[in-house]
């Protein structure tokens, strides 16, 4: 009788407590109330990838990561620099983001399946389309990929250039050796020092080491794009609001370009009275309510960073050192397939 009575009790506090657990999850903050709270976003960023992230001698993050990273800022709070950017390696970064230690993961991160499926979070738009390639010392006279048949590669961990450069190699029945480094910063290094006859990676991410080479120009990326990397933001799933917020930050920035609004006729384009631009500068529906923010947080966005051609420009564009072309990045009217749902 004891045993059952011990059982019954057992029971019951077991219920309990999955009713307690139940009651302080409906408790549970969204993440964008916890972000309010503690008065700034926690942004996962590179350890430095000029272009993308990269800080400089006072702390001043920049690039196009960067620039989504204050976009968010910017409609949650109007003011684009309450933003903590944390740090992180290609293999740590997913951790951080399923354990809470950022509230967005904005590092040049592919979108695959498995991502999207197996780390507990969700890519909210591609910030980059871009795939990979490889770079080589001008001097070994190569001028395509499938001339590097037995080439040692300088490649990163934790990255999907391994999978990509393995799967590569085999198509074409070429051997090579690999030589992996768990940074990029080391990566760039060995291959700089002779320790391999290539570096691969995301193109975007060979223009931006390459600034780092005592000789740039002594080093050219080969032709060959052998994969498909759509870059973009990712957060945790479970939370659709932060998701959407998230999502139709960069929406925001695709269709302000596609209209014409930049950051310095954002003023005068709002007093519009054409029906698009005045849903999205809020003077027509609640389409910000509708993200949990103001009216204006299309307006907050395009002040804080401009439209995504802006900041594409002045990160990794014309504007910028690396100087690399739009190609697919434009957008789709004007021969890209950067393409944004519409406020409405």
């Amino acid at each position: 009788m004891k045993c059952i009575l011990a059982a019954i009790f057992a029971i019951a506090a077991g219920i309990t407590l999955q009713s307690a657990s139940a009651q302080e999850s409906a408790k549970a903050k969204t993440t964008l109330e916890a972000v309010k709270e503690r008065g700034v976003l926690s942004c996962g960023v590179t350890q430095g990838l000029p272009g993308f992230s990269t800080p400089d001698d006072k702390g001043n993050w920049t690039g196009l990561d960067v620039d989504i990273c204050r976009a968010i800022a910017a409609v949650v709070f109007n003011d684009p620099s309450k933003i903590k950017f944390v740090p992180l390696s290609a293999k740590d970064r997913f951790i951080a983001l399923q354990w809470g230690d950022i509230d967005v993961l904005s590092r040049d991160t592919s979108w695959t399946l498995s991502r999207d499926t197996s780390l507990g979070g969700n890519f909210t738009g591609v910030t980059y389309y871009d795939g990979q390639g490889f770079l080589v010392r001008k001097s070994l006279k190569v001028n395509s990929a499938l001339e590097l048949n037995s080439a040692s590669v300088c490649v990163q961990t934790g990255t999907t250039s391994e999978q990509n450069l393995a799967d590569y190699f085999k198509s074409n029945k070429m051997k090579y050796e690999v030589i992996a480094f768990s940074t990029a910063d080391e990566t760039i290094k060995a291959y700089e020092t002779g320790r391999c006859d290539v570096f691969t990676s995301d193109i975007s991410q060979l223009y931006a080491q390459r600034l780092k080479l005592l000789n740039p120009a002594d080093h050219a990326v080969l032709p060959e794009v052998i994969s498909k990397e759509p870059l973009g933001p990712m957060v945790r799933q479970g939370d659709d609001q932060w998701f959407d917020l998230v999502k139709w930050t960069l929406f925001a920035m695709i269709n302000a370009e596609e209209l014409g609004i930049t950051q310095k006729n954002v003023g005068e384009m709002a007093k519009s009275e054409n029906p698009e631009l005045k849903r999205i500068f809020g003077t027509d529906g609640n389409f910000g309510e509708q993200l949990g923010v103001t009216k204006d947080w299309v307006s907050r966005i395009i002040k804080a960073v401009g439209n995504y051609g802006e900041a594409f420009d002045r990160n990794v564009g014309a504007g910028s050192p690396l100087g690399i072309t739009r190609g697919l990045n434009r957008l789709w009217t004007q021969g890209g397939i950067q393409y944004a749902p519409p406020i409405r």
